[in-house]
């Protein structure tokens, strides 16, 4: 993957915007590796990722940046500026079910998602060894039903992330709800797969739900986690189709390919800096 610089900007729009930073970015010598742009016409919103060759910049990544501010003020530009060398700190939490931590710690450890993971976090411990086996340390954190015990049990998991300076956090099929300060602590950083198509079947057993409804399709929905229970930003979904001849353990099987899938694909959109949050909505540069 060749060294670049991403770009990412949301403002109102405007005439010009476009060439405004297109000039700007070739007046430092720099080439685009890729551009994306898009306008929203109900919230005059403007979108714009931006992948520069950092070898063709004539300045500093720190030199760019303090001169790009000059027109991003002048535009009212919530923007930032990501070195790709710059490697994500993703901790992954998991309960007892193993295909979607499975999945990410095979295309981690092949280089499909570039990124780190300083650890896995578990209330089981039935996924030890599969973690260990990565060399990658797990952390037993209990999660007990009595208030008091569960809040430590978060306190913990907090503590275990500051430790280990994550940026990132993806619940990989975990199956406990965040607390409001936690997702408040970490905005647009924590990652979930809801096995549903949401917004249908929100909340357990989705896919029992699915089968006594009978419906034709089943699927699955990566999104950022909020305090509103699986109503978050939403990242990427995918579809299973399904019949009268399947059964519940059919639609979960089916589901658990559609989960892995969908997540994995969610992970890397936010860590190639391919995510825009707008309110609720995302607009997504794949």
């Amino acid at each position: 993957m060749e060294h670049s610089y991403r770009l990412v900007i949301a403002c109102p729009d405007q005439v010009g915007i476009v060439a405004k930073v297109s000039a700007f970015i070739a007046e430092q010598g720099g080439s685009l590796l890729e551009a994306n742009y898009h306008t929203d016409p109900v919230s005059g919103q403007f979108f714009m990722r931006n992948e520069i060759s950092a070898q063709s910049l004539s300045v500093s990544f720190d030199a760019f940046k303090q001169q790009f501010q000059v027109i991003a003020e002048a535009h009212q530009m919530s923007w930032y500026m990501r070195d790709s060398n710059q490697r994500r700190q993703v901790v992954l939490l998991a309960s007892h079910a193993s295909h979607c931590l499975a999945d990410l710690l095979h295309r981690w450890r092949s280089g499909d998602l570039h990124c780190d993971v300083p650890c896995v976090i578990s209330n089981h411990e039935n996924l030890r060894s599969m973690v260990e086996w990565h060399d990658i340390p797990f952390h037993y954190v209990p999660m007990a039903k009595e208030p008091e015990a569960k809040a430590a049990g978060f306190a913990e998991i907090d503590r275990l992330i500051q430790f280990y300076q994550a940026d990132t956090i993806v619940l990989a099929r975990y199956m406990q709800i965040l607390p409001p300060d936690l997702c408040a602590r970490y905005p647009r950083q924590v990652i979930n797969i809801h096995h549903s198509f949401l917004p249908s079947f929100i909340g357990a057993n989705p896919y029992q739900k699915a089968f006594d409804r009978g419906v034709k399709l089943i699927g699955a929905t990566c999104h950022y986690v909020t305090d509103d229970l699986d109503e978050g930003p939403i990242l990427e979904q995918d579809v299973a189709r399904v019949g009268h001849k399947h059964d519940r353990d059919d639609m979960v099987r089916l589901g658990k390919d559609v989960e892995a899938r969908v997540l994995a694909q969610g992970l890397r959109y936010h860590l190639e800096d391919r995510v825009i949050v707008d309110g609720n909505k995302t607009v997504i540069f794949d």
